[in-house]
């Protein structure tokens, strides 16, 4: 795909402001007709520039009060998708980050309490391969869903 213009661009915006949004409503808000929008979406999705849409869970109020990111360092001979596995095969990791520096992964893990996180590192140090941890508990997110480039620049 050739790179977005700005009217893919500020398509991206908002569907990042609310994937629920209509093609209409964002017609409407880009000065395009309804088709060249859809055909615009079409093509970002064909493109794997939208990889889909889901919804923002706020899961404190699913009980999944603890989240915290756990450093794995592993044994010299693990391979990254021995790396990946390990830590996806809990499954209270939310995700895996590949790494570069003193460690090889960063684990998203959310747990229902205290205990049950030391419970989750537990299970990840005793997998046979990490020989090193490190967690940092997550006191408050401020997270940027709706991250995006500068539409000029």
């Amino acid at each position: 795909m050739a790179t977005p213009d700005p009217l893919d661009l500020r398509i991206l915006v908002l569907l990042q402001e609310d994937g629920r949004r209509t093609v209409a409503d964002i017609a409407g808000r880009v000065a395009l007709s309804p088709t060249a929008v859809k055909r615009r979406i079409e093509r970002l999705e064909a493109a794997g520039v939208i990889t889909g849409y889901s919804a923002r869970v706020d899961y404190t109020k699913l009980g999944w009060g603890i989240a915290a990111f756990t450093e794995l360092r592993f044994t010299g001979t693990t391979s990254p998708g021995d790396m990946d596995r390990v830590a996806a095969g809990i499954p209270e990791v939310c995700a895996v980050y590949t790494t570069a520096g003193n460690h090889d992964v960063t684990a998203l893990i959310r747990a229902r309490s205290v205990e049950h996180l030391r419970d989750v590192i537990h299970r990840l140090r005793v997998s046979g391969s990490i020989v090193g941890t490190r967690t940092h508990v997550i006191l408050d997110a401020h997270v940027k869903d709706d991250w995006h480039p500068e539409l000029d620049g």
